[in-house]
């Protein structure tokens, strides 16, 4: 179950960072054996944004993105070609079906994403570094179209923090570290942290813990805090500063009931009309405990049971 939830959020992560420059599809199936891609990216931009660093020039060009949570193993490595191959074969079928010519370079590339990778594993498939990429990115022969990214050795600048999120241990911890000094106008942390909760709030849920788990929920724990607080004194000074500017309770709780009916859109989408009327009778206090508990809300049906306790 840890597995199954650190390999979603890598998927979720990849999704949310790269959906607005291209199409992404999770989980992509090709063969008649059903195997399935982690993250199939083409891109609908001519050039994606250089504050993606490393990530974004992974995908300069459609691609398929396997992350690992665990070491790349010799087995893993098969697999991934594997699906790189039969993503081969259908782009050439295509080709010939349409009586054009198709190039290697128009084939998807495939990057293995994995946290570690022994000497022995990028020996057997004579993986090589390249100058112009520099450290842990190691290119396997032209003829495969693939090149694994091992985390843990990418050196630990501005350009590979979106990467290094992916890894484990104190790589992951010190790119949390310089996620956090971000600037907050920065999309990116907010998208980015946002699924770090999610992923915090998923491990808490477990009944059996790893050391790990139990060693990144504490170093989220603080982070969240501080941002629920944050918001939540955000929204009040807002609030009382319309208040205070139209002189009359009721203009606080107006400003209160926009604030926290924005924040619930953003976070749960379209609310239900008998949802928002109960919502639009709430008295400024408990408004304003709608406004910090929200913050834990993922799906509409958290928003009525906190309505109806």
């Amino acid at each position: 179950m840890t597995r199954f939830i650190w390999d979603k959020f890598s998927k979720d992560f990849l999704e949310t960072l790269l959906s607005p420059y291209g199409t992404v599809v999770v989980s992509k199936e090709v063969t008649s054996e059903i195997k399935e891609i982690d993250v199939y990216f083409s891109p609908n931009t001519a050039k994606i944004p250089s504050q993606l660093g490393l990530l974004g020039r992974l995908c300069q060009n459609p691609c398929l993105l396997e992350p690992y949570r665990n070491g790349i193993t010799l087995d893993g490595i098969n697999d991934c070609l594997s699906k790189r191959f039969a993503i081969r074969e259908i782009f050439h079928r295509e080709a010939k079906r349409n009586k054009q010519r198709i190039s290697e370079e128009e084939i998807p590339k495939l990057w293995i994403l994995t946290p570690t990778a022994s000497e022995r594993i990028l020996s057997l498939f004579t993986a090589q570094l390249q100058p112009n990429w520099g450290e842990g990115v190691y290119f396997l022969p032209e003829g495969f179209g693939t090149a694994i990214i091992v985390i843990h050795q990418l050196p630990a600048i501005p350009e590979t923090l979106w990467l290094r999120l992916l890894g484990r241990g104190g790589t992951r911890e010190r790119a949390i570290d310089e996620l956090e000094r971000l600037s907050p106008n920065n999309p990116l942390k907010s998208a980015s942290l946002n699924l770090l909760y999610n992923l915090s709030r998923n491990l808490e849920a477990l009944s059996k813990k790893t050391q790990e788990d139990r060693e990144f929920i504490m170093r989220l724990a603080p982070l969240y805090q501080q941002d629920r607080e944050q918001a939540v004194q955000e929204g009040l000074k807002r609030g009382l500063q319309q208040g205070v500017q139209q002189g009359v309770q009721q203009g606080v709780q107006q400003e209160a009931l926009k604030l926290v009916l924005r924040q619930l859109q953003r976070r749960l989408g379209e609310i239900p009309h008998n949802l928002e009327e109960i919502i639009r009778n709430l008295p400024v206090e408990r408004l304003e405990d709608l406004g910090l508990a929200l913050l834990d809300f993922d799906t509409l049906t958290d928003l009525d049971n906190w309505l109806h306790p």
